[in-house]
C-alpha cells in the first residue's frame, strides 16, 4: 500500500554536502528523512518559492518538456529500497496512457515541487526506514556519530560567526541563517546528548 506524504521541511546547511528533505505522512505522525545533494535541495527550495531563473533549469526544463508533450504529471512514489538507496517512480498522464518512469526521489520531488504533485511512500519502504537497526548497540553508534557530524558543523559555523571580514561581507540573510542552523543543530545536540546519557 502506498502511503500518502508531503514535503514537511527542508535542512539545508552550507557546510555539508548531503542535505535533508522530510516527508510528513498525510493522516498521521510518521515522518520520512531522505538525504539528497546540495543542488538538488536548493532546487526543490527554488521551485517551491516560485524563483525564477534567467535560463531554464534541468527540472525546470523537464517540466516544460513533459507539459509541451501534452502530458501530466500525476504522481511520485518512492517505492523500494535497494542497498540503502531509495527509488522512486514519476507516473506521468499522456492522454489515455500512464507512463512509469524511473527517478531518483530528490528529482522527483524537485520536478513535482511547484505543481503541488502528490508524494506517496510504499508502507514497505516507511516501516523499513523507521523500524531502524535492530540492536541497541547499532543504535548508540549512530547517535554518536550524528553528535559528531553536528560538532563538527557547529564548530565550524562558530568559526564563521566570529569571524569579523565574515560578519562584514556577508549578507545579514546569510549570518541569520548561520545563526539559525547553529541553533537548530544545539537543540538537536542536546537532545541526542540527553538520549546517549539516559541509554549509557
Amino acid at each position: 500500500m502506498d502511503v500518502p506524504m508531503e514535503l514537511s521541511r527542508i535542512l539545508i546547511t552550507e557546510m555539508g554536502e548531503q542535505q535533508v528533505i522530510f516527508l510528513r505522512e498525510r493522516d498521521g505522525e510518521r515522518t520520512f528523512p531522505i538525504l539528497i545533494g546540495t543542488n538538488e535541495a536548493l532546487a526543490i527550495d527554488r521551485r517551491l518559492k516560485g524563483h525564477e531563473t534567467p535560463r531554464p533549469m534541468t527540472h525546470d526544463l523537464l517540466a516544460s518538456v513533459i507539459q509541451g508533450m501534452g502530458g501530466q504529471l500525476e504522481r511520485i512514489v518512492i517505492n523500494d529500497i535497494r542497498n540503502h538507496t531509495f527509488i522512486a517512480t514519476l507516473y506521468i498522464a499522456m492522454g489515455e496512457k500512464t507512463l512509469a518512469i524511473d527517478s531518483r526521489p530528490s528529482d522527483a520531488i524537485a520536478l513535482g515541487a511547484a505543481f503541488d504533485t502528490p508524494i506517496f511512500v510504499a508502507d514497505h519502504v516507511l516501516e523499513n526506514v523507521l523500524t531502524g537497526p535492530p540492536t541497541k548497540s547499532d543504535r548508540l553508534e549512530l547517535l554518536r556519530q550524528r553528535l559528531e557530524v553536528l560538532r563538527e558543523t557547529m564548530d565550524e559555523i562558530n568559526k564563521r560567526l566570529s569571524d569579523e571580514t565574515f560578519l562584514t561581507q556577508a549578507e545579514p540573510e546569510v549570518i541569520k541563517n548561520h545563526r539559525k542552523q547553529l541553533e537548530e543543530m544545539d537543540n538537536e545536540y542536546q537532545a541526542i546528548s540527553r538520549v546517549l546519557e539516559k541509554l549509557g
